[in-house]
């Protein structure tokens, strides 16, 4: 985050603390739709995502007293999202899958799995190989999801899950591994390669969550 965009941020909180609410909004218009992916990755939800985008924020302004500055607000702020997915998470332990077509979640991984390849059947086999590795992350438990997601997703490292989630990096560790370890069972005709000749998908092209 740039020098400029964190003094900012520091100028509508202490406004917002003082209570104006135009400069809590402009933080909310700044970071909402950051927030919103980052549940739509974790829920693969737009309903969800929609409420538990609105739910964060209200916490984060209910909070708003107690964030020290220390940390960057998107920092804290990702804090809230997480764990209040998480909750969710843990209450329904269910996701209503949304649309492979979604242009929020589909074409980064399609991408990455092709290097902007633009060949259609090559390109209609990554979607159905991510469509796979998608389903069988909602079946893991939400902690073992949410460490997968953040890690393998989202880039975080095992000390940023680890105070998001607020556990030990060791925690973490065992849970992106088990959560693998799930997956690979899960997915293992198509991840051990089986259908290579089939789908014209190189192995290096079948590892997007690390499941060789």
């Amino acid at each position: 985050m740039s020098g400029d965009r964190r003094q900012r941020d520091r100028e509508l909180i202490l406004a917002a603390r003082d209570g104006d609410r135009q400069a809590f909004g402009e933080l909310v218009r700044h970071y909402q739709r950051r927030v919103y992916i980052t549940a739509l990755q974790l829920t693969r939800n737009h309903a969800d995502a929609d409420d538990l985008t609105q739910e964060t924020f209200v916490k984060a302004f209910r909070a708003l007293d107690g964030f020290d500055f220390r940390a960057d607000f998107f920092t804290w702020l990702y804090r809230i999202t997480v764990n209040t997915t998480l909750n969710l998470l843990n209450r329904a332990h269910r996701t209503r899958s949304v649309s492979l077509d979604d242009d929020v979640l589909l074409p980064h991984a399609v991408d990455k799995l092709l290097g902007g390849s633009e060949d259609p059947r090559r390109r209609l086999e990554a979607r159905n190989l991510y469509r796979k590795v998608t389903e069988a992350i909602d079946t893991l438990k939400p902690d073992l999801k949410i460490a997968l997601v953040l890690h393998a997703v989202q880039g975080r490292s095992h000390k940023e899950i680890a105070d998001i989630v607020e556990c030990a990096e060791g925690t973490v560790a065992w849970r992106i591994s088990e959560a693998r370890r799930l997956l690979r069972t899960k997915l293992s005709r198509v991840l051990r390669g089986e259908r290579n000749a089939e789908d014209g998908l190189s192995r290096d092209e079948k590892e997007p969550f690390g499941l060789p």
